[in-house]
């Protein structure tokens, strides 16, 4: 049978394949949102099994798997680790047109060399094959991410994070820059049953008492400072929608002490702290120089028994439909009216908002800065071809294409590098039909130039990481 991914894999035209290979191809990667384990990049392990790095913790494995009605000892179980891959593998070809059937293969041969269709029948040779790879130093987890011409990785951290793993990659001779990002959601959800446990333990980390709002902005400015001396330059927000009412001081000041006496406050309250929050921390990540990452709309854990037997990140979220616009053009507003407002990468779970992100990030410019508030990349379950089509025909139809910062992975998996090249490809497949329609000038050269900008050039102007590469 002929090799599924081939060369021109989702190339259509002769325009496309030169736009791919002679400008994306060979770019490097900057990933500058995912949720790999930073620990085991420091430690440089070496996995037992296809299943351990392949399997074990992705989500979207374990929800195609799910639909298929396989048992849940097969997925998050006591079953075997080969006897889980065995029914992922049986899964494999039942995910036709869902964007895993690409990543599969996609993963198989650009780690493995492997070009065979993973199935029922192959997948004990598969798992076989792999699993001897795996033993060899070069397919540490190191090694995995050196090898798909990665110069930089942000990590998702939180703000109790000591970030030992991150100072240990950094005195190391690793070539690849791990930064840690700031995802202080533990501090801003104030209705959650464990935030006075979580002030409590940002209190002992700082040796910084949290009485009242302002002892609480010295705690959060300790710790930013902390994540930037250790080469932060990104937070991230998973939030289910923004949060722009007006508030007072004194009023978020009344708030938190009625949560820190444990008394019962209002949504209306929870909202006036949240966007006290988020404009403090906005300030500082504008002090900084920080790019904010506002990722926004799921609903998550709805299957509390899946919650209750396997934990968060299970697989059971879903797409939200909240109603952002208005305020989110607040707190965007509340920000840049104090000349506070930090460049900002706008995610959207529902493909509803794409025209609703698209123009919010358009309302928010700073001069000499490309598209200082940024539609960002097709996310989580838009994070697929059409997905990806679809925000980009957006983001060109409302903004500037040429501004992008291009895509990350969102990824736990070591394995899941490849998605740039995924995203590479459909974007010059998408410019290389214009091209071939006549809708754009037959200038490669130019059109190129804009290639590169998008997957890697852009990026690396926007987010001025320190150190971007270091000598290996």
């Amino acid at each position: 049978m002929k090799k599924f991914i081939q060369d021109d894999f989702l190339l259509q035209t002769d325009y496309a394949k030169e736009l791919y290979h002679n400008f994306a191809k060979n770019q490097p990667i900057i990933d500058f949102h995912s949720h790999l384990p930073v620990n085991e990049i420091a430690e440089n392990k070496n996995f037992a099994n296809l299943t351990k790095i392949w399997i074990q913790g992705d989500h979207y494995k374990w929800r195609a798997m799910r639909a298929l009605g396989i048992e849940e000892k097969y997925i998050t179980g006591n079953a075997t680790d080969e006897e889980k891959f065995q029914k992922w593998a049986e899964t494999v070809p039942y995910s036709l047109r869902n964007p895993l059937y690409h990543w599969t293969h996609l993963e198989l041969s650009r780690y493995f060399g492997i070009d065979e269709l993973l199935d029922a029948k192959s997948a004990s040779d598969i798992y076989r094959d792999c699993n001897k790879q795996l033993e060899n130093p070069d397919f540490s987890s190191q090694n995995l991410i050196r090898r798909m011409n990665v110069e930089v990785v942000c990590t998702t951290d939180d703000p109790l994070d000591d970030l030992r793993y991150h100072s240990q990659l950094a005195e190391s001779d690793y070539s690849v820059n791990v930064l840690p990002t700031f995802r202080p959601d533990g501090l801003i959800d104030i209705e959650k049953v464990d935030f006075i446990d979580y002030l409590n333990t940002l209190s002992k980390i700082t040796g910084i008492e949290i009485t009242d709002f302002d002892s609480l902005k010295e705690v959060i400015r300790k710790r930013v400072d902390y994540f930037h001396e250790n080469g932060c330059r990104l937070s991230d927000h998973g939030l289910s929608h923004a949060h722009g009412v007006e508030y007072t001081e004194d009023q978020v000041n009344t708030i938190l002490s009625l949560r820190l006496g444990e008394k019962s406050i209002s949504k209306k309250e929870v909202a006036i702290y949240k966007t006290a929050i988020l404009n403090i921390l906005g300030q500082l990540y504008h002090e900084k120089n920080w790019v904010m990452q506002l990722h926004l709309g799921p609903i998550r854990n709805t299957n509390k028994a899946i919650l209750k037997k396997v934990g968060i990140d299970a697989g059971v979220d879903s797409i939200g439909d909240y109603q952002h616009a208005e305020q989110l053009a607040s707190l965007l507003n509340q920000l840049n009216m104090n000349d506070s407002l930090p460049k900002t990468i706008l995610y959207n779970s529902n493909p509803s908002d794409n025209e609703v992100f698209a123009t919010m990030a358009g309302n928010f410019t700073g001069e000499g800065i490309k598209s200082k508030v940024q539609f960002g990349a097709a996310w989580w379950f838009l994070d697929q071809k059409q997905g990806i089509e679809n925000q980009l025909n957006t983001l060109s139809n409302i903004g500037l294409l040429s501004c992008s910062v291009g895509m990350l992975t969102d990824s736990r998996s070591l394995l899941s590098l490849p998605r740039h090249e995924y995203f590479r490809r459909v974007l010059c497949n998408m410019l290389g039909n214009d091209l071939k329609e006549g809708l754009l000038p037959n200038d490669i050269e130019w059109i190129g130039k804009i290639v590169e900008d998008i997957t890697y050039k852009n990026a690396k102007t926007f987010f001025q990481l320190p150190n971007a590469v270091k000598n290996s």
